[in-house]
């Protein structure tokens, strides 16, 4: 799939300058960014929807309670 993106001259530099300091090419450099936004904000979504749940019941369980209840 090929996507375009609409870009200042100061920006092009910029992320241009970027992947040349970092040895990765622009695909790889664009790729990994958006692919790293969408994982933040997964990761915080998931975050907001435990910190509610823990919040509703805010009983915690050490490690070996767990082992214990799981019988491993």
């Amino acid at each position: 799939m090929t996507v375009s993106v609409r870009l200042s001259e100061k920006d092009e530099i910029l992320i241009k300058k970027y992947a040349e300091l970092n040895n990765i090419s622009l695909s790889d450099l664009i790729r990994n960014a958006v692919l790293e936004k969408i994982e933040d904000e997964y990761d915080l979504e998931t975050y907001n929807k435990a910190i509610k749940e823990y919040h509703k019941n805010p009983k915690t369980y050490t490690l070996d309670e767990i082992k214990k209840e799981l019988d491993i």
